[in-house]
């Protein structure tokens, strides 16, 4: 456990626990001496000479002030440590969390992290006050005792030390089986609380079926496999913390027994067998203490070794001698890429995202990339912002490889724009601040203009000054988009990648940013990624994926005249703008009917589209 806390803590963060730890130590010795002089103290106030006490319980009553000092550091340092714990753990995790590639955080990756950074962190916050503190004094504490048993009956001091392993073996095989069965239970009671969310998250869709708590039958079974894995805890871990509450006890019957056989043999005087007597007593409360701490000290190890494991993640890897882009051109050059681990050049091509995908971005233009969904589009857009690193192949930009690249660097080289978009808990001109904090007023007003901001300005109660809520929800998916666009203009990174950037945006607000965007191509490196065909078709050149590959290059009339892919998707979205909703009256019935089956006519719906002369079929 200590091993543990070291490694997680850090050397400079395990320093004041080491202080601690020595603080700890000393109180729990100088309460073991203080019970150990208990047995001159009675010996000598039961025996034939009542006023040699004096001298222990001088020595009783120095020990116990030196101890109580000692126990007040303990406790207020167990508080101040305990903090500072706390503070140590977030600053690693905050630090390691930075050196981490971007596409490491997923969905369920951030949740972890939020989970180890508040219950985690609070259970290694809680451990010096809560746990160390006692459970240094369960173990030095009986250790003082047995060691002082020697001094006044070797004969008992044997057998305490010889019942040492016995209480060991019994401690270890009752927290075994507790330590699986609560591993289990706290499976269940995850899967049990997931499928809580996820009923209570999705009510609009289970309602709209007709679906209740009742026959939910993934959250039934979740709940069902709660309430069993409980039911082992109690029936099969009740037995074995049982059994070491009864190994502590028999020890102290085992002593008990044999003083008192002692005693009647007149080798061990009554003064000594009931000063002996307290001094096992309190080793086995010791002892037993010690056992107790047992599920918290899991639950505490438990957090330590998911920090442990979190921390142990592999940082992105940084270049010793990073290089400075000459241009900002774009190249990928044969690149290979899988989400799956161990696919990679020489693995299954099958389960790769990107295979062989190779093009040039040049400086000053644009660049679209088109294709249906899961042709690998924001993959392409990810590697060149380098939220993952290529299988194979290299991504470059101006001859450098974003790999040679400084992080920082690279970062104010790539401005990306994914289609989900994520706002800060703050005012809307914070928010654009991101991209810029020290950008003037004149800036902010020209990306609001650009990028279209300045409509939805307007329209807000305080302006620049309205707060967006948590992850903006108090503003509507397109005004997000044009808050998260000003955001990358203000930036002016010299690579501008956008990916659905319009997906949210109204037909006017599309129009804008379009010709914002081309406008752009003319000093920037653009990449856009779109469905929407109509506004990439200026672009200088429209890449076509296809299973994580180029299918197809060129210009708009390039493509179209070539009749391939992209011709098939510009005729089916030509198509579809014509589509329209038309009334049709049910049609006649001339046969004959039951009369239960009878009912009104409802008006059904019919989709028209205009055929190649104009005619509605």
């Amino acid at each position: 456990m200590i091993r543990l806390l070291r490694h997680v803590l850090g050397a400079e963060g395990f320093r004041p626990l080491r202080r601690l730890l020595a603080v700890l130590l000393a109180a729990a010795v100088l309460q073991g001496l203080a019970f150990a002089l208990l047995v001159p103290v009675l010996r000598a106030l039961l025996g034939g000479s009542p006023r040699s006490v004096w001298p222990w319980l001088l020595a009783l009553a120095g020990v116990t002030a030196v101890f109580a000092l000692a126990q007040a550091a303990a406790l207020a340092g167990g508080f101040t440590v305990g903090g500072k714990l706390s503070r140590a753990l977030h600053r690693r995790l905050a630090d390691h969390a930075l050196t981490l590639p971007v596409g490491w955080f997923t969905g369920g990756r951030a949740a972890q992290l939020a989970t180890l950074s508040g219950p985690g962190v609070m259970q290694v916050m809680n451990m010096p006050a809560h746990l160390l503190r006692p459970l240094v004094s369960a173990v030095a504490t009986p250790a003082v005792l047995v060691a002082a048993s020697f001094c006044f009956d070797a004969r008992v001091g044997r057998v305490l030390l010889a019942s040492l392993p016995v209480l060991l073996l019994a401690h270890w095989a009752s927290t075994t089986v507790v330590g699986r069965l609560d591993r289990g239970r706290d499976a269940a009671s995850a899967e049990a609380a997931e499928r809580v969310m996820e009923f209570t998250r999705n009510q609009p869709v289970l309602r709209a079926f007709g679906r209740t708590a009742e026959d939910h039958r993934a959250l039934d079974e979740a709940l069902a496999g709660e309430a069993r894995a409980d039911r082992r805890l109690i029936t099969r871990g009740v037995p074995g913390l049982v059994t070491f509450a009864f190994a502590a006890r028999a020890v102290l019957a085992a002593v008990l027994v044999l003083t008192v056989s002692w005693t009647l043999d007149d080798t061990l005087d009554v003064p000594t067998l009931l000063a002996l007597l307290v001094l096992t007593a309190r080793l086995t409360e010791g002892v037993s203490a010690a056992a107790d701490l047992g599920a918290g000290l899991r639950v505490a190890r438990h957090s330590l070794e998911r920090l442990a494991a979190l921390l142990a993640e592999p940082p992105f890897p940084v270049p010793a001698e990073p290089r400075a882009p000459e241009d900002f051109a774009v190249r990928f050059d044969d690149v290979g890429f899988s989400y799956v681990p161990g696919t990679g050049p020489g693995g299954d091509p099958a389960a790769s995202t990107l295979r062989g995908v190779s093009f040039t971005v040049p400086e000053g233009s644009l660049t679209a990339l088109v294709g249906p969904s899961g042709a690998g589009k924001t993959t392409v857009a990810r590697l060149l912002a380098r939220f993952w690193d290529v299988t194979g192949g290299s991504v470059t930009i101006g001859g450098v490889d974003v790999r040679a690249m400084a992080p920082d660097v690279l970062a104010a080289t790539v401005s990306p724009v994914f289609q989900d978009t994520y706002l800060f808990d703050g005012t809307v001109e914070e928010n654009v601040r991101v991209g810029k904090p020290g950008a003037g007023t004149e800036e902010l007003g020209e990306c609001a203009r650009l990028s279209g901001l300045d409509r939805v300005l307007t329209r807000l109660p305080d302006g620049w000054a309205t707060r967006v809520g948590p992850e903006g929800t108090a503003l509507s998916g397109g005004e997000r988009q044009r808050v998260a666009i000003a955001r990358a203009l203000l930036r002016d990174a010299p690579v501008l990648v956008l990916d659905e950037a319009t997906a949210s945006l109204d037909q006017e607000n599309e129009a804008h940013l379009v010709a914002t965007v081309r406008a752009l191509a003319r000093r920037k490196t653009v990449l856009v990624i779109a469905h929407r065909l109509s506004t990439i078709r200026d672009a200088d050149q429209i890449l076509v994926l296809e299973r994580g590959r180029v299918a197809e290059r060129g210009t708009h009339e390039e493509l179209l005249a070539r009749g391939g892919t992209y011709a098939g998707f510009w005729r089916s979205r030509t198509r579809s703008h014509g589509w329209r909703l038309t009334s049709a009256k049910p049609a006649t019935d001339t046969g004959t009917r039951p009369a239960q089956a009878s009912a009104p006519p409802v008006p059904a719906a019919s989709l028209s589209f205009p055929s190649d002369n104009g005619a509605s079929r």
